[in-house]
């Protein structure tokens, strides 16, 4: 059972994602209605669509990350899938999610709070890879040049870590909370690899 103060967390992170998804979807709708009435695309107005497009599938990833998960929700994984190519098109990171099927929406918010633990790592860019294997998540971050902060990890293997967290680095935090004490959180780490498995 989660601790009251993680339950309120959750709840706040989805009250914020619900309240900016319908002005960033209204942003977004009536481009589509310039569109069809004709207007030319401009330069100014491609900007603008693919930072509508951006900010709406970003606030869906962090609805899925911070937001509340109820064991009973299920999500699609193509549909996790599809926001997490629309975060990262574009960008230095690579996204290879293989994990296909339905998924209990709290397995699904602590594999993307682990794909933010492994971004972390990837500081001139990389790859990385999502996937099932039974019941356990892996999730990989590959590159020729890693550097993951060993401070913030001691925080998933249960040592202490920094005594100030940044707040993009909130996910190290979180992710053994969401997984409480059933799952035990395992790592991995190579030259060119780190992962988290559980």
């Amino acid at each position: 059972m989660p601790h009251p103060s993680d339950k309120i967390a959750s709840l706040i992170g989805s009250r914020i994602c619900h309240d900016l998804i319908s002005p960033v979807g209204a942003v977004a709708n009536g481009l589509e209605l310039l569109e069809l009435s004709g207007l030319p695309k401009s330069p100014e107005f491609s900007l603008v669509a693919e930072s509508a497009g951006h900010a709406s599938a970003r606030i869906q990833y962090f609805r899925l990350a911070f937001g509340d998960a109820e064991p009973g929700q299920v999500v699609s994984g193509q549909a996790v899938a599809d926001i997490l190519a629309a975060v990262y098109e574009a960008g230095r990171i690579g996204i290879d999610w293989q994990a296909e099927g339905d998924f209990a929406r709290p397995g699904v918010k602590a594999a993307l709070l682990a794909l933010m633990c492994v971004e972390q790592a990837l500081v001139a860019g990389g790859r990385i890879v999502v996937a099932r294997d039974g019941a356990r998540w892996h999730i990989r971050a590959e590159a020729d040049r890693l550097s993951p902060d060993p401070a913030l990890w001691n925080l998933l293997r249960g040592a202490p870590g920094p005594e100030a967290i940044p707040p993009a680095a909130v996910q190290f935090l979180l992710l053994p909370h969401v997984l409480g004490d059933h799952a035990k959180i395992e790592l991995q780490t190579t030259e060119e690899t780190v992962e988290i498995l559980f």
